[in-house]
């Protein structure tokens, strides 16, 4: 398993992974080239077996913004990688590590199993950013749930 930072000129490639995180292209952008992203690969496999991209929020405060693993691949262990090699890279700089998600069972519980703990609440941000209902789990995303890793 390594992984390869993605230059902003190829992110865009990423296409596919990133819209599997994040439904909606133009919410997408609104990150896209402000951060750092990071794909994972395995073995002798040239596609990449997850992405994620994280920026720094200032003030010591980090925040994945995207984080997915190509469907064929995923419960093996690659999502969470994905979450320690940025928690390796940003714990040097960081006392804090945030990510935000909708109220999915499923999602939840992999941040929470990784080490994330619940913070706050944005009320209505899917119903409020995006043209069209987001459901995961057949469930309707609403507010974003917000957890944090205590880094320090």
């Amino acid at each position: 398993m390594h992984f390869r930072t993605i230059p902003v000129e190829e992110r865009l490639a990423c296409r596919d992974l990133l819209l599997l995180a994040d439904e909606q292209m133009d919410m997408v952008e609104r990150y896209l080239f402000r951060g750092t992203m990071f794909a994972l690969f395995d073995q002798d496999d040239p596609e990449a077996r997850g992405i994620v991209l994280v920026t720094d929020e200032g003030a010591g405060v980090f925040e994945i913004k995207n984080l997915a693993v190509r469907e064929d691949v995923q419960r093996q262990g690659y999502g969470r990688a994905l979450v320690q090699h940025v928690v390796d890279l940003v714990r040097p700089h960081a006392h804090t590590l945030l990510v935000g998600t909708g109220e999915s069972p499923a999602t939840l519980g992999f941040y929470e199993h990784c080490g994330f703990v619940r913070s706050h609440v944005i009320r209505n941000f899917f119903t409020d950013n995006y043209d069209h209902p987001i459901f995961e789990e057949d469930r309707q995303l609403v507010d974003m749930i917000c957890l944090a890793m205590d880094l320090s």
